[in-house]
């Protein structure tokens, strides 16, 4: 084995991935992309608040959305699969862009709508989904699979960076400037920062549908190509458990919602500012110091040991009366939670065929983004009707025991183990 490909002993994140000229270029643009969307993000609320004064309308936001997210996260998988990802992924981009550039516009005509900040919401969220199955699929096209791992940690490292540090700068520049030159500057900074996305794009080579083999169903982008995937995915238990496990892990144990209420208690302020990037800022810790992921073959259990300690951290930081521990328990939960996203992403890609990764890609796309909010949902209410600190030390510990008990009584996850890796003769 060549010093290039040997595999890294150092607990720092395996960098290996980034000698690939693509996948250079694609981390680089995604990261850039990610950081930008950030300022979006929060300038968009703060906008439409500044024009309705409503709480309520901020809410619908999260509406808007999350239904574009849904459907066509799962109609883009299908359409990964068919066409070549690099023709979809750049035409989803420019759906992305666009909606960017019509906020800045909108932002500078001093246009005062609250419907056309959903529709904007709405669009861009159409894109950012068509997009994600295919950019999460190409992983193992242009990295080898022995490095799927390390590209994925190095991902979400990248993504996790960008919504810690994202949001600051973003306060930063909403504090420098009034509210409606601020959220312009937001706007335009996304803009130029997702041109780097775009580009990175641009510069991939073609990634044509893989071919089918003999009995292999002719993929389609439409309802039957989507239930084709489904079908597929039910028949794959390590895939079903990898899923369900993450489901357990945000249903029952994210406490975000809860966020607000504990700050109180603690004098507000800067304190809901700490809660909230907790998580994140384990997460990036967390990725810094994975040189050791790629290293691990028995990746289910590693996946479940990960959301046991996930619900556990969650769980000891509820009962936690420092601010300061509260704070230290949620990063550590955030730093499992990374190894979890990393190990259920690799599965996926790993164990799925090509010819069906964009279509679970959307399905897992799908999980991903409505887990967290289900998360929100359950513990708000269960807040309502136990307290804040039963919701959220009851819903992690629940979360542990659950993931505990599916692995035991579905033992196809914690028996799943990566290929070894090849060694090279010479």
């Amino acid at each position: 084995m060549t010093q290039a490909t040997r595999r890294p002993r150092s607990w720092m994140i395996d960098t290996r991935p980034l000698r690939v000229p693509t996948f250079r270029r694609t981390w680089i643009g995604n990261g850039a992309s990610y950081f930008g969307f950030q300022f979006t993000a929060v300038a968009v609320p703060v906008q439409m608040f500044a024009i309705t004064g409503s709480p309520t309308w901020v809410g619908l936001l999260g509406v808007a959305g999350l239904v574009p997210l849904l459907i066509f996260g799962l109609w883009g998988g299908a359409v990964a699969d068919v066409v070549d990802r690099r023709k979809l992924l750049l035409c989803s981009s420019v759906i992305t862009w666009a909606s960017t550039l019509a906020l800045l516009v909108q932002a500078l005509l001093g246009v005062r709508s609250g419907h056309l900040l959903l529709a904007l919401t709405a669009v861009q969220s159409a894109g950012f989904a068509a997009s994600s199955p295919a950019r999460q699929a190409i992983v193992p096209r242009i990295v080898p699979e022995r490095l799927v791992p390390a590209a994925n940690t190095l991902n979400y490292t990248a993504t996790t960076a960008g919504g810690v540090l994202g949001p600051l700068v973003a306060g930063v520049i909403m504090g420098i400037w009034s509210t409606g030159a601020g959220v312009t500057a937001a706007y335009a900074l996304d803009a130029l920062l997702f041109s780097v996305t775009f580009w990175a794009t641009w510069k991939l080579p073609g990634i044509p549908p893989a071919a089918r083999g003999d009995g292999d169903e002719k993929p389609s982008a439409g309802l039957r190509g989507i239930l084709a995937g489904l079908r597929f995915l039910v028949t794959q238990p390590v895939l079903l458990l990898s899923f369900a496990i993450d489901l357990i892990a945000m249903v029952f144990a994210m406490p975000r919602a809860l966020f607000p209420a504990v700050a109180v208690q603690f004098g507000g302020g800067s304190v809901v500012g700490w809660l909230y990037s907790a998580i994140a800022i384990g997460a990036m810790i967390g990725g810094l110091t994975s040189g050791w992921i790629s290293r691990i073959r028995r990746q289910g259990l590693a996946l479940v040991v990960a959301v046991v300690g996930w619900g556990v951290a969650i769980g000891l930081s509820g009962l936690a009366d420092h601010l300061w521990v509260i704070v230290l328990m949620l990063a550590l939960a955030g730093a499992a939670d990374l190894v979890s996203a990393v190990y259920r992403q690799t599965i996926m890609q790993t164990f799925a065929p090509d010819r069906l990764r964009g279509r679970l890609q959307g399905v897992f796309t799908v999980v991903v983004a409505g887990g967290p909010r289900l998360g929100d949902l359950r513990a708000g209410a269960t807040a309502d009707l136990t307290g804040v600190g039963t919701s959220w030390v009851g819903g992690g510990f629940v979360a542990a025991g659950l993931a505990v008990v599916l692995a035991c009584t579905s033992p196809a996850l914690i028996r799943y183990q990566s290929e070894p890796e090849r060694v090279d003769a010479g």
